[in-house]
């Protein structure tokens, strides 16, 4: 009897140790913030927040999904539609607000919409595991998006998984597309003869979620995406936003839903079982865009340059000195090309 109470005393011992060590290493883990952030962030929770909506919003059904959107109309005449869809598990509020101003002042109406289980489109509380919903069930919700507005044709504009429904959408809808844009994205996630996504990037962003999030609150979830941010900006020196990225952070939980907890595996699952796009994006006619960061830590520059060696007549711009992001100082660059392409 003495020795099981001194086994089940040192069994509880050792886990008390291993979660103490366990705790230790994910709080000492992940990027250091930069010395102002802190301050900023405090900053911008004391002080009234921007209002970061301009445009019309409203709901579009898809297939029985409530899908929000924003659409910016610019001053004067459109001299087109830019139809933006986000990354993984991010909502139409993860695109920089410089990025969006630079094609509304360059004449074009510009449209972002929530991704299902995002922002203010329906969170699937019923997601099925055994019966996922898919890539092309997600460029559904664009079209759906599309439809509500009344367009019949748009410049698709896609980053990171927003890239890979946007392929969806010029292969399955090509008469509602004008052009195709794939940013930091790939034609099949999975190619066996690329580098696969880094699964030492993915580590590193899953610590650093654990470590925000076990205490929540706005100060740490605003750190949760800096730090974010910096794992994907890879060895790339390009400075990072932390005052607008606060913005954005707090006003997504103080004026909208929050963040889903439970939406990164849902769109994991959708990417991954996605399969091949190459023989489909081989026949495609649309013009076509791929844009990638050199120094991108997560999708290697490779499945960039895969797209483009398929795609027929494929523009491309390589970034130097660019991870898996879209930097402040890059936008210039970025939104100029976009801009004379579509043209």
């Amino acid at each position: 009897m003495n020795i099981i109470k001194k086994t089940i005393k040192y069994l509880g011992i050792f886990l008390i140790l291993l979660l103490f060590g366990l705790g230790i290493f994910i709080y000492s883990s992940g990027p250091k913030l930069p010395d102002h952030a802190d301050k900023t962030i405090e900053n911008v929770i004391k002080n009234p927040l921007p209002e970061l909506i301009k445009g019309e919003t409203g709901y579009a059904n898809s297939n029985g999904l409530k899908i929000w959107y924003e659409s910016v109309t610019p001053k004067g005449n459109s001299k087109g539609v830019i139809l933006l869809i986000m990354g993984i598990s991010n909502d139409a509020m993860g695109w920089p607000p410089k990025f969006i101003q630079s094609f509304t002042e360059a004449g074009f109406q510009v449209i972002r919409y929530d991704h299902r289980g995002t922002g203010l489109s329906d969170w699937m509380d019923d997601f099925d595991e055994d019966n996922p919903y898919s890539l092309l069930d997600m460029a559904s919700d664009a079209i759906a998006v599309l439809d509500t507005l009344g367009i019949e044709k748009a410049n698709i504009l896609g980053v990171s998984m927003g890239g890979m429904i946007a392929q969806e959408l010029a292969i399955h809808y090509p008469k509602r597309c004008n052009s195709l844009t794939s940013i930091m994205s790939s034609g099949h996630i999975m190619d066996p003869e690329i580098k696969p996504i880094s699964s030492q990037t993915a580590f590193e962003l899953i610590k650093t979620a654990i470590k925000y999030s076990i205490f929540s609150s706005e100060k740490n979830m605003a750190k949760l995406h800096i730090a974010s941010r910096i794992i994907l900006r890879g060895n790339s020196s390009q400075e990072i936003n932390i005052k607008s990225l606060s913005e954005q952070v707090i006003y997504n939980i103080r004026q909208r839903k929050g963040y889903n907890p439970n939406v990164s595996k849902q769109h994991q699952t959708a990417v991954f079982q996605s399969g091949s796009r190459y023989k489909a994006l081989e026949k495609l006619a649309l013009p076509t865009l791929i844009i990638h960061g050199k120094n991108d830590p997560f999708i290697p520059i490779e499945h960039g340059k895969k797209c483009v060696s398929l795609i027929p007549n494929a523009d491309s711009l390589w970034l130097d000195n660019v991870g898996h992001d879209i930097p402040d100082a890059t936008i210039p660059v970025i939104s100029e090309k976009i801009i004379q392409f579509i043209k």
